[in-house]
């Protein structure tokens, strides 16, 4: 479907409902050129994260460690 920036401007959450609902792409023309929207599902960022190893061997060896002595007040 094609529409002009003032008709979508017009009816923008039914255009955009439309795309979703329809999967159908949406070209808006202004001036010289066309933008195209259209639907896709983005992912969560915590879902993009990459699992990192950061504790080189157990991390229970890290919760029974004695660290007073470092530790200055």
């Amino acid at each position: 479907m094609t529409v002009t920036a003032s008709v979508l401007r017009k009816d923008i959450y039914h255009l955009l409902d439309e795309v979703l609902a329809t999967g159908k792409a949406l070209e808006v023309k202004r001036k010289s050129g066309t933008v195209k929207i259209i639907a896709g599902k983005v992912s969560p960022k915590m879902e993009r994260l990459r699992k990192h190893e950061c504790i080189q061997g157990d991390p229970e060896d890290l919760v029974h460690s004695d660290w007073s002595g470092e530790w200055q007040p």
